[in-house]
């Protein structure tokens, strides 16, 4: 709990405080209506999700405690999460995942945290350079799996990504590790060449490799709030993207993104980066996520 709580106190400031102020009144009159709509937008919760939480106000109106009105608020955020399909995982080893992103999310450093994470766990864990278009990517890789504790697939600057992935995948085997994670190259996605690249080493690894389990994990950042989700639409639409990983959250006010990034691509956030430090990846729990919003006292 302490994870979230740090990592959110500022989309907390944004949106706990005004909306208790506003609810001290007990009175939901059109004016406070405004504010809150104005609060919650601003947090970045997104209008659907808004105008859904303040339809159920307007049913409430006159009738609840501040308490009260802020539970409201927080069951529709727990209840619009709890409407995205849960994550599927295939069976299968390794389990195969595919990071994948535009340039500047954070990739390389969420591979390095998913690592320490997974190691911590007791998983063997092999990282797959599929960078191979920067040299400084593939040293950058190196650096997060030493910090890691986790050992490093990687082959000179300019090889075939989907080579790359395929030699990671028969060195898992080998060694009988848990878990392959494949760096690959931030792009824009509007590049349909690049695309396809990625499309590559998703066929290699199920075609030549045998793998059954291959999965996309897109990470995003938290301060892009809503253009995010227009990223997200490209990558969702051309690969097999099953879980988002959500980084930077303790760098914004604006984490109430996650409520429509959920809602609007159907697909689970399954990590939050809340920190800069290897340990600071957390699994993303919605009621954590929503009591740290809201103030413990709501769900107490």
């Amino acid at each position: 709990m302490l994870g979230f709580t740090r990592g959110l106190k500022k989309t907390k400031d944004r949106l706990f405080r005004p909306l208790k102020g506003i609810f001290a009144s007990s009175v939901l009159d059109r004016e406070s209506i405004d504010e809150i709509e104005a609060v919650l937008l601003s947090a970045d919760l997104g209008i659907d999700a808004a105008e859904r939480i303040i339809d159920r106000l307007r049913e409430r109106a006159g009738a609840g405690k501040p308490g009260e009105y802020l539970r409201i608020v927080g069951d529709e955020l727990l209840a619009m999460i709890d409407e995205v399909p849960p994550p599927v995982r295939r069976d299968g080893s390794p389990h195969v995942i595919v990071v994948i992103g535009v340039n500047g999310v954070g990739k390389t450093s969420t591979i390095g945290k998913l690592a320490y994470r997974f190691r911590s766990e007791g998983k063997g864990v092999l990282l797959a350079a599929c960078d191979t278009f920067r040299a400084a990517a593939i040293e950058q890789l190196a650096l997060w799996a030493d910090r890691a504790g986790v050992p490093v697939v990687q082959q000179k600057m300019g090889a075939d990504p989907a080579a790359v992935a395929f030699d990671a995948v028969q060195s898992a085997r080998a060694k009988e590790m848990d878990i392959v994670i494949i760096d690959t190259a931030g792009r824009l996605h509007t590049k349909t060449n690049l695309m396809e690249e990625l499309s590559k080493i998703f066929r290699v690894l199920e075609k030549r490799a045998g793998v059954t389990n291959c999965e996309a994990w897109l990470v995003l950042d938290a301060n892009t709030g809503q253009n995010s989700i227009r990223q997200a639409e490209a990558f969702v639409a051309s690969l097999p993207v099953t879980g988002i990983v959500l980084t930077k959250l303790d760098s914004t006010a604006k984490g109430g993104v996650v409520i429509p990034i959920q809602a609007g691509l159907r697909i689970p956030v399954l990590y939050v980066g809340l920190g800069e430090g290897i340990g600071d990846m957390e699994p993303f729990d919605h009621r954590l996520f929503v009591s740290a919003l809201l103030g413990d006292e709501v769900y107490s």
